[in-house]
């Protein structure tokens, strides 16, 4: 059991991380930590959390495992104020989707303050943001990819991994870059699709949208999520993007082709090794 567990951030997945560490009886105490008095009573309201403060220090300083639940700029602006009020022998970890720049930041501060810190980016969440749809069994069945370097103290890996798994979470693994290009290519890109579809509708054929069922309304579900933290993920990711997008480009120049081309079996024969591969997701 952890001693004290400081949350900062309690969004959705800052908060999803109190509830499920309170319904797993985690930590004897769990605190809150935020800049908005309002959204952190919600949790304290619930019994989330046990107190809160919008003092980062002072909801770090006697911590035991500080998990840092916002968005993934502000994880590195605020990881030196982590840093110097975190207690000899806390541990670290984060949740933000991208991870090079974090790590890189993270070890930075290590070579003058050796502190416990492994990235974690838990594979869940939502379009909709925000405390109100925390859950505490979001991590239920979701894989958690922590980002250990050369180093990292196994025993590192293994208390934020324990933690994750308590949760109910699969844990892997993968250095920060690889991390990186993998989460550009199955989450980031279709991110931005989703938004690039939606928008051509939108502007083009705007008059179609009353007419949108089920197949347009999931394809881009995803398009409803906050601007403002995609905003960052796509920044703070931006040449994993952008390889991943010119890559997209290809493909959909080939389908325009085979379009174009009015050739059934061209057509066809791509449809069906497409749908082969998609079928062989588990």
């Amino acid at each position: 059991m952890i001693g004290a567990l400081a949350v900062i951030g309690v969004g959705l997945l800052g908060g999803s991380v109190a509830k499920a560490a309170r319904a797993r009886d985690l930590a004897r105490e769990i605190v809150g930590v935020g800049r908005d008095r309002t959204r952190l009573d919600a949790a304290l309201r619930d019994r989330a959390v046990d107190r809160v403060t919008t003092d980062l220090e002072e909801g770090v300083r006697g911590a035991d495992f500080v998990v840092l639940g916002v968005p993934v700029l502000a994880i590195e602006a605020l990881l030196p104020r982590v840093w110097r009020a975190a207690a000899d022998g806390a541990t670290v970890t984060d949740v933000g989707s991208t991870k090079a720049a974090i790590v890189r930041a993270a070890e930075r501060l290590a070579a003058e303050r050796p502190l416990a810190f492994v990235g974690s980016h838990p594979m869940a969440g939502s379009e909709q943001s925000g405390y109100v749809v925390a859950r505490a069994d979001l991590f239920q069945g979701a894989t958690v990819i922590l980002t250990p370097t050369e180093r990292t103290e196994p025993r590192t890996v293994k208390a934020v991994g324990g933690f994750w798994e308590a949760m109910g979470a699969r844990v892997s693994a993968l250095d920060p870059e690889t991390h990186d290009r993998v989460v550009a290519a199955i989450s980031h890109l279709p991110h931005l699709v989703a938004y690039a579809l939606a928008d051509a509708v939108a502007r083009f054929q705007p008059e179609a949208l009353e007419f949108a069922a089920r197949g347009f309304k999931d394809t881009t579900r995803i398009a409803a999520s906050d601007p403002g933290i995609w905003t960052e993920i796509f920044l703070a990711n931006r040449e994993a993007l952008r390889a991943n997008l010119e890559a997209f480009r290809l493909v959909l120049a080939d389908l325009e082709r085979a379009v174009a081309m009015g050739s059934r079996e061209t057509l066809r024969a791509a449809l069906a090794r497409i749908r082969a591969a998609r079928e062989g997701l588990r």
